[in-house]
């Protein structure tokens, strides 16, 4: 399996950004999908995730303000994210497994992409 994210960019405070994460090599459909995230010296923590069933699972930091939301007919995982702050910059990571659970575990994903930078300037 293959990730690549993309979307990243530097936004103000406030701001929103879409971000994209395509996937080849495998059936989408049935995957666990989640986007993490890791700002500079921090541990990756999860965001939000996304089971084959569409159920959804939010870090808190984030419940109210990023979507989480898949295509399936375009293998394409997208997260919305709106009303930026500066806590949100960070590298952001697409991550998937095949497994029949969905939570936001680092060590549950098998595959990852190579991350797409989000930068949130005061």
């Amino acid at each position: 399996e293959q990730l690549v994210e993309s979307g990243g960019g530097s936004v103000q405070a406030g701001g929103s950004l879409r971000l994209s994460c395509t996937g080849s090599g495998y059936t989408y459909s049935t995957n666990c999908m989640a986007w993490f995230r890791q700002a500079p010296g921090k541990e990756r923590e999860g965001v939000a995730s996304s089971g084959s069933g569409r159920n959804t699972d939010y870090a808190d930091s984030v419940k109210g303000r990023f979507t989480i939301s898949r295509d399936n007919a375009k293998n394409t995982l997208y997260l919305q994210m709106n009303n930026l702050t500066s806590d949100d910059t960070a590298m952001y990571y697409c991550a998937s497994h095949h497994r029949w659970f969905c939570r936001l575990l680092r060590n549950d994903y098998i595959y990852w992409g190579q991350g797409t930078q989000v930068t949130v300037s005061t």
